[in-house]
């Protein structure tokens, strides 16, 4: 722990890793197992979701690192135990000694690879070990599952949406649901496709290149150039460039002004924000980039940074560009375009026409797909509240059910059939098509022998006897992956880096068709069961479903 009592947020003692992060039937529930004697029976529960969210047919899974992060440190503190005691004084205290023993290294999880494109009612993950142990870690699992997922896929269409070209700027520290609501968006915003963040603690944490200028606030701070404390520029060395920057700024703002005599856009701009300017570029002349909508975009704002930049470029350096954070950014990104396009030319200087354009201002998926059909020039989105709130949709709805216990499948039966879980330990399946796109997931029976390719297959729903497809797959992949072996010999898979995670995510979407991630009336993408596992479902339907009569 910190001197000032602050524990940090990347150390395993972090409280969102405790075993105490659960629902407190998770822990009667555990008792009752323990009472029974069956807290060691062997149980197989499968996270997974029902509907896809925002509209959309595809999510992107996240959180598997977090989940297996969190088993590898699940032990209860005396503290912990002592705090259970006072909460369930009821329970024996031999429970208490059982508890003070576990940890997970009987426990296996199987999981797709974090990043992965994931649909409903396929297992996302499968949880295996003692039935107590596995009940406590379903509440964390859907937490760190739930949210992670349902900002990855956001993130995700806001860049189907933007296109590939712009870069994508995570904005939502200040609007996000608490301190670990922000973290955690500004690394799920990353492996959705986003480019940076301006969240200092996640560029800490987590390497995700950090973006950032000045508010309002520096601008209107200045009330006059008389207040630039330091009109020199200085090198790296600390070797003079240029002893009066001010001047050199305010004789490249009488040359725009004569630029654009004929068209009248702006007369005398605001010097308290020319002030304002001025005084950031001499903090960062390697990297300006002004925020030029505090007073007026065009008659103030862009001849002010101009006047910035070119002087900036008579000494060598380069000027980042500005950020548009109201009004008509279409109409306005598509003005300073031009504007600095004519400066280009009449100056004479190369690649200023280019200059980076970043807008913000609550953007979301809408306003991103309205800027693309009336047509702009923005470079660069800040993307904040609508992203990390996830706005359009609360929750993705995770479910973690149990499917088998002691070697006997089970099944959770509904008058909703959306409700009605896929009993037995699975196998899960992607089978591609000679274009090279995903055709259908099929979950078998784990005895089952795997499909084969080239070999016809008959995929079913899972509930609707009619849907049937026969397919012949031309590329077979095994979904389910090995991430926490526990007492078994079998292969774990290596957790990957941050920008691994972030590459697959967008290699598998651009696997996908396009008719299936499309914003707009996109096409559903096929569950199914084999041929068997819908006769077993079907079967253990009929034998549990209690048998009515009329009188």
């Amino acid at each position: 722990m910190a001197e000032n009592g602050v524990r940090p947020i990347n150390r395993p003692t972090n409280p969102m890793v405790t075993p105490l992060l659960t629902d407190l039937y998770q822990f009667t529930m555990a008792y009752a197992y323990w009472k029974a004697g069956k807290h060691l029976d062997r149980a197989v529960f499968d996270l997974f979701f029902r509907k896809n969210p925002f509209g959309g047919e595809y999510t992107i899974f996240g959180g598997l690192d977090e989940c297996i992060r969190f088993i590898a440190n699940f032990r209860f503190s005396e503290e912990e135990i002592s705090f259970l005691r006072s909460a369930m004084p009821a329970c024996e205290d031999g429970f208490f000694e059982y508890l003070r023993a576990i940890d997970c290294s009987d426990v296996e999880v199987y999981a797709s690879p974090e990043g992965s494109v994931v649909f409903p009612k396929i297992p996302m993950m499968r949880v295996e070990g003692p039935v107590a142990v596995v009940q406590l870690l379903e509440t964390p699992f859907v937490n760190l599952v739930n949210y992670a997922s349902l900002v990855t896929t956001n993130a995700a269409r806001h860049r189907f949406v933007a296109g590939k070209s712009k870069i994508l700027i995570e904005f939502g520290l200040r609007r996000a649901q608490g301190p670990d609501g922000g973290i955690s968006a500004s690394k799920y915003s990353y492996i959705g496709g986003f480019d940076a963040t301006s969240n200092v603690a996640a560029g800490r944490l987590f390497g995700i290149p950090l973006r950032g200028t000045h508010s309002h606030a520096f601008v209107s701070s200045f009330m006059s150039p008389d207040e630039i404390v330091d009109k020199t520029l200085q090198s790296c060395d600390g070797s003079i460039i240029c002893e009066d920057f001010v001047s050199l700024v305010q004789t490249w703002l009488s040359k725009l002004q004569l630029l654009d005599s004929t068209n009248g856009v702006f007369g005398e701009t605001n010097q308290s924000e020319l002030a304002a300017f001025t005084s950031y570029s001499l903090a960062f002349p390697r990297n300006f980039l002004a925020l030029v909508d505090t007073y007026d975009v065009m008659r103030s704002g862009i001849p002010n940074f101009c006047a910035v930049a070119l002087a900036l470029n008579d000494l060598g350096y380069k000027a980042a560009g500005i950020r548009l954070d109201s009004g008509d950014l279409a109409y306005l990104s598509i003005e300073a375009r031009k504007f600095f396009c004519s400066v280009e030319k009449e100056f004479g200087v190369p690649g200023f026409g280019k200059m980076l354009i970043t807008a913000s201002n609550d953007l979301n998926e809408e306003t991103l797909d309205a800027l693309n059909k009336q047509g702009h020039e923005v470079d660069a989105f800040g993307i904040g509240t609508y992203l990390v709130t996830c706005y359009a949709q609360a929750a993705l709805g995770c479910v973690f059910k149990l499917v088998e216990i002691n070697n006997q499948p089970r099944i959770k039966l509904s008058e909703d059939v959306t409700k009605v879980s896929i009993p037995c330990k699975k196998r899960i399946y992607r089978l591609y098509g000679r274009e090279g796109y995903p055709l259908v997931d099929i979950m078998t029976g784990e005895n089952e022998p795997p499909p084969k390719v080239g070999e016809r297959i008959l995929c079913r729903h899972p509930f609707n006897e009619s849907k049937r497809a026969y397919v012949v797959p031309q590329n077979v992949e095994e979904l389910l992956k090995c991430y926490w072996p526990g007492y078994s010999n079998k292969k774990r898979e290596e957790l990957p880096t941050l920008k691994e995670t972030r590459e697959r995510c967008l290699r598998q979407l651009a696997q996908m068709r396009p008719d299936h991630v499309r914003r707009l009336n996109p096409t559903p993408y096929k569950i199914s069961v084999s041929a068997k596992l819908y006769d077993f479902i079907h079967f253990l339907w009929l034998n549990e479903a209690p048998v009515g009569e009329l009188q």
